[in-house]
């Protein structure tokens, strides 16, 4: 058995690179989630509401652009929280910190005892700690879109144009730049993960586009990318 802070040392570079992966699983797929949001909420009448409000930056070109919307952020944010919180249930009780065994398949709330988002519940501060999540792969997800508008790249309707890089970095960036900022002593704020955040943002545009391609074949998204 052992702390929080030695479990990442017994594992190689690749399973820790998966680890990375399963634990920020919830910040990764907030895309997916908003895209959703985005595209089947204003079937039932309500939206969207773009972010920027329709307003264009001093430029001449929109702040964010009708990609980005309130129900997309709010939703996918919302929707990764659920799915931390199904994770969760599925594992169990997180293990204290004298009886963490490592594995790849950690459990997410490894190491939560003493962080800000440990309100009591377990599924209480799951459903946080994916939100959290979320909504930090999103706020990326529009510092991405604010640099296209500066390039000049627009949508045209509902395909957004394409940026495999500003598509794609920025999010992943943001979301373990905020695990290490913000999660305290648990295990996805650990030290030993930062070279494994580094090979996951560098890999990221292919998991991205391969995502991408799979919501295109199913009808989830109009264009492959």
């Amino acid at each position: 058995m052992e702390s929080v802070n030695d479990v990442a040392l017994d594992l190689g570079v690749l399973s820790l690179s998966i680890m990375t992966l399963w634990l920020y699983l919830p910040g990764f797929l907030a895309n997916t989630f908003a895209m959703m949001w985005g595209k089947w909420l204003p079937k039932t009448g309500y939206g969207p509401w773009p972010i920027d409000g329709g307003r264009n930056w001093k430029d001449g070109n929109r702040l964010l652009g009708d990609g980005k919307t309130w129900n997309g952020l709010i939703g996918g944010s919302l929707t990764s929280g659920l799915l931390c919180v199904i994770i969760v249930a599925a594992m169990g009780e997180p293990p204290s910190t004298d009886t963490v065994e490592s594995g790849i398949f950690a459990h997410p709330l490894t190491g939560y005892e003493d962080t800000w988002f440990n309100i009591g519940s377990v599924y209480t501060s799951a459903f946080i700690l994916g939100t959290f999540l979320g909504f930090a792969c999103l706020l990326g997800d529009s510092t991405g879109s604010f640099f296209k508008r500066r390039r000049g790249l627009k949508r045209e309707g509902d395909v957004s144009s394409k940026a495999p890089l500003l598509d794609t970095l920025p999010f992943a960036i943001m979301v373990f730049l905020f695990g290490q900022i913000f999660l305290g002593d648990s295990l996805l704020s650990q030290n030993e993960l930062i070279l494994p955040m580094l090979i996951m943002i560098v890999i990221t545009p292919i998991l991205h586009r391969s995502f991408n391609l799979i919501g295109y074949y199913i009808g989830w998204k109009d264009v492959p990318y």
